[in-house]
């Protein structure tokens, strides 16, 4: 039986989708593949049992339905940790190395999915590195572009990995950075001995988020068409400059949100002819009636939240780029970039996949 690990140098940075798809991909090669996350921070219950909403998540995509205190067997919150700090933590590994035995019967791959960084529970010795040494796993490590890349951080993983480290997958590069990461980047990190499996393109749609949950998450509501919150978007635009200018910007925006004072009814106006994906107004002020009407009859949803404008733009920054898997379409389409990007022939032969 093979084991996998899928860890990061930070949170966010497509695990769940790399864990579903090579899932995915190793079920079509016929090979029986398991999953575990040792270590769990979104506690849900699903059908009176506990356990992480990941983990339930990427289980019903694989179609799995084990038991999730065995698939994960430590979900930390505020008590776990306030113990730990204390020195009042008992030593888990033990407990995860028994549950992953008993998961593993039968397979013929596992795949473990780490939770945050490589280093996040360090401070309770569960920490991925330890985590994957402890279960002897081969490891990805997925370095997700933000600004520029962890290369830093990969070596040092290497280092602290040593013959674990199967590699790293590249994830959401821009277009701008391929030519340096091509060229530059990518020959560095290889001649430090470390694999690059894959470099995985930068695609709007998988940041983007439904208007029905982007409203939930800012904490705001649907005011007007109300039944088109399945509308995507991608991006978003804020409308506190002067219409001419507003126009331009806006032009230049595909499945956009506008953010927008509650009382700026000429710049809610052009967003609107213009078919902008929504309109979120703040400062919790409704909008005119011919706002109104006009949002009903192009079937263009309006969100009305509390907060100023600027707030809401520096928490939708947030939400685009951590927003979770959850839609069908996403998954489809993540599992498309990952395997159109991986180096499969590559990761078969090194963990000895013989179908």
């Amino acid at each position: 039986m093979l084991g996998l690990y899928i860890g990061s140098t930070s949170g966010y940075s497509g695990k769940n989708m790399i864990a579903m798809s090579l899932g995915k991909k190793f079920q079509k090669m016929g090979y029986n593949v398991g999953y575990m996350k040792p270590v769990g921070v979104l506690p849900r219950e699903v059908d009176g049992k506990i356990g992480d909403e990941d983990a339930f998540f990427v289980q019903d995509v694989l179609g799995l339905s084990e038991d999730p205190s065995k698939v994960t067997p430590v979900l930390v919150d505020q008590d776990f940790k306030i113990k730990a700090f204390k020195g009042e933590c008992d030593d888990l590994l033990p407990v995860i190395k028994k549950n992953y035995q008993e998961l593993s019967q039968g397979k013929d791959i596992m795949i473990v999915s780490g939770s945050g960084s490589m280093y996040s529970g360090k401070y309770c010795g569960l920490d991925g590195i330890n985590v994957a040494r402890s279960l002897d796993l081969k490891t990805i490590v997925i370095d997700r572009f933000n600004k520029e890349l962890n290369y830093d951080y990969i070596t040092v993983l290497k280092d602290a990995l040593g013959e674990l480290m199967l590699g790293a997958i590249l994830n959401d590069i821009p277009p701008y950075f391929s030519e340096e990461l091509n060229s530059v980047l990518i020959p560095f990190l290889e001649r430090n001995n470390i694999k690059v499996l894959g470099s995985i393109a930068r695609d709007p749609l998988m940041g983007a988020i439904k208007v029905s949950d982007l409203a939930s998450r800012l904490g705001g509501k649907i005011i007007s068409a109300q039944d088109k919150g399945d509308k995507v978007v991608e991006n978003f635009v804020i409308g506190t400059m002067q219409v001419e200018n507003f126009m331009l910007h806006f032009k230049k925006s595909k499945r956009s949100a506008v953010i927008v004072g509650g009382d700026r009814s000429d710049v809610q106006l052009v967003a609107l002819e213009g078919n902008t994906q929504c309109l979120i107004l703040t400062g919790n002020l409704y909008p005119n009636d011919i706002i109104l009407t006009r949002s009903e009859v192009l079937g263009i949803p309006i969100i009305m939240v509390r907060d100023d404008t600027y707030s809401v733009a520096r928490e939708m920054d947030t939400l685009l780029s951590r927003h979770k898997l959850r839609d069908v379409i996403k998954i489809q389409h993540g599992s498309q970039l990952v395997n159109s990007s991986l180096d499969y022939h590559y990761i078969s032969e090194t963990l000895n996949l013989k179908k």
